[in-house]
Parts: C-alpha cells; structure tokens; sequence
C-alpha cells in the first residue's frame, strides 16, 4: 500500500484532477508520467512542477488515437498505475441536444476510455491498477450523454474488475462539478455564479476542491483489495 518507486501514469494529467493527481503521487514517491493533449499546457505545467516534482515527466499527443496511444506504450515500460480523466461535460436532454452532440458525448466519455482499457491493461505490472473517471450528479433529462457516458464507465469498471483479476485491479472515481480547468473558457464571475448555483443542491451546500477529488485515485492506488468500485466525491448530490 504504497506508491514510493511506483510508475504512474495519469492520461489527462497537465490540470485539474490530474494535474493534483501528479503532484500528491510524486510526493509519496512515484514516477510519474502525464500525458496531455496541448504542448503548450503540458510545457506549462512542467515548467511550473518538475523543480519541486523531479519524478514528473510528460508527453503531449492525442491519447484518443489509438495508434498514438499504443506507440507511447510500447516505447515506455509496463505502469504500475494507469488513470484516465478523458472524457467532458454535457448539458441538455434528449430532445433539446443534437443526436451528433449526444453520440460524441458518449464516444468521448465511455468509447475513449474503453479504448485506454484494452491498450494500457496490456501494459501493467502484476498488481496494477486501471483508474477511470466517471461522473455524479445531472439528470437523464438535462445532461443525457454524459448520464449515459458515466454509467456505462460504471459499468465497464465492474466487467472489467472481474476480466482482469486477481493480477489487476479496476476502478473509478466519480467527482460532481468541480471547479477545474474544464470550464477555463468561463470569466471569474460567471465560474462564481456557477460555483454557487450547484451548490445550493448539494447536500453539504458546497462543491468539492481538486485535492479532495485527487485524494479519492490516491486511495484507489494504494487500496490493494479494492476492485471494481466507483468512489463518489460528490458531497451527496445524488441523495
């Protein structure tokens, strides 16, 4: 139950989730490599880490391709660890959103990380772990593709605990809305009313942060007997 000397790779590890993710795990002693679509970003985020974080390392490319996907794995050793944070946000119902949007919201949430499953599981070492990330809170009839999106990452979890084990471990973790570099197109006072609006739906009457969700693929890591499970950091929303 330890990440010291562990190889980590985070898909979607240049800000947010990931990003948090990269920093904790590189404190406890991981080597961590975190893969990101924007070269700008990524060079960014290196820059601004990897003095205080020497065991973080990156690459950028388009980790939805699989034959992108698939080079960068064989050019690197076997991972202890592999998380994914691929896959967006969706607003509208059935009827109000396009079947186009619907049908790419799914590919990017569900199809997209299926894909990083049967690459990257055969790129682990005995012991390891698949992380997904799925997603609570919304309804069917305001956030339809992502709904649909996260409960078939769910889903996927729970068959892929059973196909991989007992040398491999499967989970996810299930954030609500959080303020993250997702919504980096919002200005200061409209992420604010955002911020505030959800929160009057939460239970806890506030939304998370980035390191309580960020604890949530730590514990997934370092929870040997611990497979097939979606931890919800989401303040009760779905109560």
């Amino acid at each position: 139950m330890t990440l010291n000397k562990k190889r980590v790779l985070i898909i979607g590890g240049t800000s947010g989730f990931g990003g948090k993710v990269a920093k904790l795990a590189s404190k406890k002693g991981a080597q961590v490599s975190v893969v990101g679509h924007n070269q700008e970003r990524l060079n960014e985020f290196l820059i601004e880490n990897t003095e205080k974080y020497p065991n973080i390392s990156g690459k950028a490319f388009d980790a939805q391709d699989a034959k992108s996907l698939n080079s960068f794995f064989e050019e690197n050793e076997p991972f202890d660890h592999v998380i994914s944070t691929l896959g967006g946000a969706m607003g509208g119902g059935f009827l109000d959103s396009s079947l186009d949007l619907i049908r790419k919201t799914i590919e990017d949430k569900f199809f997209v990380n299926l894909q990083v499953a049967q690459i990257a599981s055969k790129h682990l070492n005995k012991k390891g772990s698949l992380i997904f990330t799925s997603g609570s809170g919304g309804h069917p009839s305001d956030a339809s593709g992502a709904i649909i999106g996260n409960q078939a990452i769910n889903t996927m979890v729970a068959g892929l605990a059973v196909e991989l084990a007992p040398n491999y471990r499967v989970n996810a973790v299930s954030p609500t809305w959080t303020p993250t570099g997702l919504w980096r197109e919002l200005s200061a006072s409209s992420l604010e009313t955002q911020e505030s609006q959800f929160a009057e739906n939460v239970p806890l009457k506030r939304v998370g942060t980035i390191a309580e969700v960020a604890s949530a693929y730590l514990y997934c890591m370092e929870n040997d007997f611990m497979t097939g499970q979606v931890m919800r950091i989401d303040g009760g929303v779905d109560l």
